[in-house]
C-alpha cells in the first residue's frame, strides 16, 4: 500500500473505518461506484465503537423499515456476505427470545408480532414453557410470555467488517489505513476538499462516517450533526459449568424490564448486557481525542448494580461466577436514537452515515439505502426517521446532551405508539403555548415546534397516557373530532413549514420541480408533490399564489430543511429569493360548520362562495391584523387556515375564541387532526415517503400530463409492485392497530398498513395500505393482523365521510350585508 500514489481525487471519499463506513463502501461498490471509492481510516478498521460491539441482532422490531434493514442483515451475516468474499463472519444463528411480563409488553410483542408478519419474519409469541424449553437456565418468575424469532444471532462485528472491506475492495473500492482526516471543506466548484496527514483528495461526494468523532468532523463543515457518545457496558463472565456439554447454543435473552439489556452465551461464557435506565454516562462531549483508538473506559459498577444484580437473579449459574471481562466503550446516541443517515443540512453532496447506536444489527441495511441515494437519488425504503435534517438549528449541543441521556435511558424501554421524549422541552413554543397549555393542551414536538396533541378536560390527566389500547385519550379526542364535525373547532398549525420564494424566476422555478399545476391566477392555491430524480415522493406541499412574483408554500414541519435543500440544489439560473418564514410566522386552522360564521365576526371581508371560494387565498383583516386567510381543510369541513406574523397571533386567536363561544367552539389537537384525515382518506407522511412514485401512492390526480418536472418520466410508471389502498377495518375490542400490520387476501400477505387511526364519526378502523395491485380494487375483501389477530377489511373506493367532499364546499345561507 506504501508504494501506491496517495489518490488526489475520488467521486467519493468516506471518512470512517467502522462497520458503517465500511459497510457504505460495500454497497457503493455492488451499486457500481467501486473503482471511484476511497475510504480513509484515520487507525484501523473498527478500532472505534464497532470492534467492542457485543454483535446481536434481532428481527423482534416495530419500524417497518428497520424491519427490512435487520432482515437483509441477517441474511448477510448468515451466510451470504461469507460466501461472496470468503472471509469467515463468525455468525452465531441461535435465535433469540424478547420477555414480557405486563400486559403493556405483551401487547407491544403482539404488535411486533403484526409487523414481522407483514415482512415475513419467521416469528411467535410462545408462552413460557416454550422459553424453558429452549433455555432451561433463565428464571422465567413473572414472565406471561415471549416473542420468539429464530432466525436471530450475533457475528462477531470485527469479522463482519473485515469481510465487507474484503468485498469493497474486490469490486475496486480503495482503504486508506492509518491515514487522519484534518479538515473537510467545499471549493468554490462544488467539489469537496478532504486534507488529511498523508496528503489532500478532492471529490464529488465526501461521507461523514466518524461514529465518536463525527459531530467535531461536521464542525469542520460548518455542520451542526446532533449526537452524543455514550458510554455502555457488557459483561462477561467466567467459563459457566453448566454451559459445557450443551450441543446448541442457547438463544439470547432480551429482558427490557428487569435486566435492561441482554443475556446470551460467549462461548463456554456468559455474557451480560445493560442500558441502566438512571445515571446515564456521556463521555467526549466537547471532543473526542483523535488518538483515542480500542478505547475502554473502567467499568462502573455503583452504576449499573441494580440491573446487574438482577441479571444474576434471572440466570442462577451465574450468580457465584466472577467476572472475567468487562466492557465499557462509547457510542454515538443522536437526539431521537434513530441514526444519521443521508443528506446534512443544507450542503450539496455531503452526506451523514452516523450516529448509530447499534451498528452491528442496523448499520449494512442502512448503508445499502444510503449508497441507493446516493447513486440512483432515492432509497427504498422509508428514510423519514434517519434522514439528518429532521432537526434544525435548535439541536444545540448542551441540548444534544440532554436528549441522548434520555435515549439511553429509553433504550429498553416499550415504546409506546405516540411515545413523547419531554426532556429538554419545550424548544419553540408558539405565541400561544401558555394560553393552551393553560386550557389543558398536552404538547408533541415536531421539528422543534410545540403542537397540541389533545386537550384534558373533565379532570384527566393532563400527560400522555400510553397504551397499545384505547384510553382516556381517545375518549377526548373522539370529543374533538365531534365539536368539529357537528360545530367549530381552532387549532394552532404554527407548526407547519412555511416558505415564500418570490421573484422573476419562481414560478418557472417551481413549475420544474412540481408535479400539479401551479396556481395561475393570485390568491389560487394548488395541493402538488415535488419528487426526486428518481420519480420518488420528496415531499409534498401547498402552494399559494400571494402575488405575481410571490409564492407561499406550507408542507409537513419535519421537511422544512428537505424542501429548503431541495429548492436550493435544484435551482437552474432562475431569479428567485426563498425565505423560511416558520420561525417567524403562526397559523391558525379554523374548522366546522360553524366555522364561517366565527369568522365573519371578526372580520369585514366577504366569506360566501362568490367572494371567497374553496381553494382560493386572501389577505383579510382580523383583530386589527393582516393576515393571510387559505379556504381549506385538512379535516374535510367547511374551514379556513389563518397564517400571520407571530405577533399577531394572540390577538387573532382570543378574538376567534370570543367570537366562536356562542357556537360552542372547542381546541383541538393533532390526534383529533389525524383522525379527521384519515375519515376524508387524505394521504399523510407516513403515505408520500421516498420509496413511492405518484402513481404508486395512488396521488396521479395531483399530477400534470401536459407539463414537464422533475422525475416524470419515472413516477408515470404502470409497472406497479404496490399501490397505496384505503381500508375500512372492523373494530374489535380497544385495539385498533399503529401502522406496518399484515395486510392478507385469501390466506396470503399481500402487503402491510402504513396509518391506522379509528375513525369516531364513522365507528370504523381506518387505515392506509400499500398492497400488490391486485388486493387494491374498491370493494376487495382484506383481512388486517391486528395484535396478532385477523380483522375483517375492505378496500374502499371513496372517502368514509363527506364521500363527495361536498363539506368543504358549502357556501353561506345568509349573504353579508354589503
Amino acid at each position: 500500500m506504501s508504494d501506491t500514489p496517495f489518490p488526489s481525487h475520488a467521486r467519493v471519499v468516506i471518512v470512517g473505518g467502522g462497520v458503517m463506513g465500511v459497510g457504505l463502501a460495500y454497497h457503493l461498490a455492488h451499486e457500481g461506484w467501486g473503482p471511484e471509492v476511497v475510504l480513509l481510516e484515520k487507525a484501523e478498521l473498527t478500532s472505534g465503537s464497532t470492534w467492542h460491539a457485543a454483535g446481536q441482532i434481532t428481527h423482534s422490531t416495530s419500524s417497518f423499515s428497520l424491519g427490512k434493514c435487520v432482515d437483509y442483515n441477517i441474511g448477510l451475516y448468515s451466510g451470504g456476505l461469507e460466501a461472496e468474499t470468503g472471509q469467515a463472519v463468525t455468525w452465531h444463528g441461535c435465535g433469540s427470545f424478547r420477555l414480557a411480563y405486563t400486559r403493556d409488553e405483551m401487547d407491544w410483542l403482539r404488535h411486533t408480532l403484526s409487523v414481522g408478519r407483514s415482512l415475513g419474519f419467521n416469528i411467535e409469541l410462545v408462552g413460557p414453557d416454550r422459553v424453558a424449553e429452549l433455555h432451561p437456565f433463565y428464571n422465567l418468575e413473572g414472565v406471561l410470555g415471549a416473542l420468539h424469532t429464530p432466525d436471530d444471532g450475533h457475528v462477531d462485528p470485527t469479522n463482519v467488517t473485515m469481510a465487507m472491506a474484503a468485498g469493497a475492495r474486490a469490486k475496486g473500492a480503495r482503504i486508506i489505513r492509518r491515514c487522519r482526516a484534518t479538515n473537510i471543506t467545499q471549493a468554490d466548484n462544488g467539489e469537496w476538499v478532504v486534507e488529511t496527514d498523508k496528503g489532500t483528495i478532492r471529490c464529488e461526494h465526501v461521507v461523514n462516517a466518524g461514529g465518536t468523532y463525527a459531530r467535531q468532523m461536521g464542525e469542520w463543515s460548518g455542520l451542526q450533526l446532533p449526537m452524543t457518545s455514550m458510554t455502555h457496558h457488557y459483561f462477561v463472565t467466567d467459563e459457566v459449568p453448566e454451559f459445557r456439554d450443551l450441543e446448541r447454543e442457547l438463544p439470547v435473552i432480551r429482558d427490557d424490564r428487569k435486566v435492561s439489556g441482554y443475556i446470551r452465551m460467549e462461548q463456554k461464557k456468559g455474557l451480560i448486557g445493560i442500558y441502566e435506565k438512571s445515571n446515564p454516562n456521556t463521555v467526549w462531549e466537547d471532543h473526542c481525542p483523535w488518538e483515542a483508538e480500542n478505547e475502554l473506559f473502567e467499568a462502573d459498577y455503583d452504576r449499573v448494580m441494580p440491573w446487574l444484580e438482577e441479571s444474576l437473579n434471572r440466570m442462577p449459574i451465574f450468580a457465584d461466577l466472577g467476572i472475567t471481562r468487562d466492557v465499557h466503550g462509547a457510542i454515538s446516541h443522536p437526539p431521537d436514537g434513530n441514526p444519521l443517515i443521508g443528506p446534512a443540512p443544507g450542503v450539496r453532496n455531503y452526506w451523514c452515515c452516523c450516529g448509530t447506536q447499534i451498528g452491528i444489527g442496523w448499520g449494512p441495511g442502512l448503508t445499502r439505502e444510503l449508497a441507493r441515494w446516493m447513486v440512483h437519488g432515492a432509497a427504498d425504503i422509508s428514510m423519514r426517521d434517519y434522514d439528518p435534517r429532521r432537526f434544525g438549528s435548535y439541536a444545540t449541543k448542551d441540548w444534544q446532551v440532554v436528549k441522548a441521556k434520555e435515549d439511553y435511558c429509553l433504550r429498553h424501554e416499550i415504546p409506546f405508539p405516540h411515545f413523547n421524549r419531554l426532556a429538554g422541552r419545550p424548544i419553540k413554543p408558539s405565541p400561544l403555548h401558555d394560553t393552551l397549555k393553560a386550557r389543558g393542551a398536552v404538547f408533541e414536538e415536531v421539528y422543534g415546534f410545540e403542537r397540541p396533541r389533545w386537550f384534558a378536560k373533565d379532570g384527566i390527566a393532563q400527560e400522555d397516557h400510553y397504551s397499545f389500547r384505547r384510553t382516556v385519550v381517545d375518549d377526548m379526542v373522539a370529543a374533538e373530532v365531534k365539536a368539529v364535525r357537528e360545530r367549530v373547532g381552532i387549532m394552532d398549525v404554527t407548526a407547519f413549514t412555511k416558505v415564500l420564494v418570490e421573484g422573476p424566476g419562481a414560478f418557472a422555478l417551481l413549475d420544474r420541480l412540481t408535479a400539479n399545476r401551479m396556481p395561475q391566477k393570485v390568491g389560487s392555491i394548488t395541493l402538488t408533490h415535488m419528487l426526486n430524480r428518481a420519480g420518488r415522493i420528496e415531499l409534498e406541499t401547498t402552494i399559494v399564489r400571494m402575488g405575481e412574483e410571490s409564492f407561499y408554500l406550507v408542507c409537513a414541519a419535519f421537511f422544512e430543511q428537505r424542501l429548503l435543500d431541495h429548492l436550493a440544489q435544484q435551482r437552474d439560473g432562475e431569479d428567485a429569493r426563498v425565505t423560511a418564514l416558520s420561525d417567524s410566522w403562526g397559523a391558525l386552522s379554523l374548522n366546522g360548520p360553524r366555522s364561517r360564521d366565527v369568522l365573519a365576526d371578526c372580520t369585514d371581508a366577504r366569506l360566501d362562495n362568490a367572494a371567497f371560494r374553496w381553494l382560493s387565498a386572501r389577505q383579510i383583516s382580523v383583530a386589527g391584523h393582516d393576515v393571510w386567510a387559505l379556504r381549506m381543510s385538512y379535516a374535510g369541513e367547511l374551514g379556513w387556515e389563518l397564517h400571520m406574523p407571530f405577533e399577531a397571533m394572540a390577538d387573532v386567536h382570543a378574538v376567534l375564541w370570543q367570537a366562536g363561544e356562542a357556537h360552542g367552539i372547542a381546541d383541538y389537537g393533532s390526534f383529533a387532526m389525524n383522525v379527521m384525515r384519515m375519515e376524508k382518506g387524505f394521504k399523510g407522511a407516513g403515505e408520500l415517503t421516498n420509496e413511492v412514485t405518484l402513481a404508486e401512492a395512488d396521488v396521479l390526480r395531483f399530477a400534470r400530463t401536459d407539463k414537464d418536472y422533475l422525475g416524470k418520466e419515472t413516477t408515470l410508471n404502470t409497472d406497479l409492485p404496490w399501490i397505496c389502498a384505503y381500508l375500512e377495518i372492523e373494530p374489535d375490542g380497544d385495539i385498533d392497530g399503529h401502522g406496518g400490520e399484515a395486510v392478507m387476501l385469501d390466506g396470503t400477505v399481500v402487503g402491510s398498513t402504513a396509518s391506522v387511526a379509528y375513525g369516531h364519526t364513522v365507528g370504523k378502523i381506518l387505515a392506509f395500505a400499500y398492497v400488490k395491485p391486485h388486493a387494491a380494487a374498491p370493494g376487495t375483501a382484506l383481512q388486517v393482523i391486528i395484535h396478532g389477530t385477523p380483522r375483517a377489511a375492505r378496500v374502499l373506493g371513496a372517502p368514509a365521510y363527506d364521500p363527495q367532499s361536498l363539506l368543504p364546499r358549502a357556501d353561506a345561507v345568509h349573504e353579508p350585508a354589503e
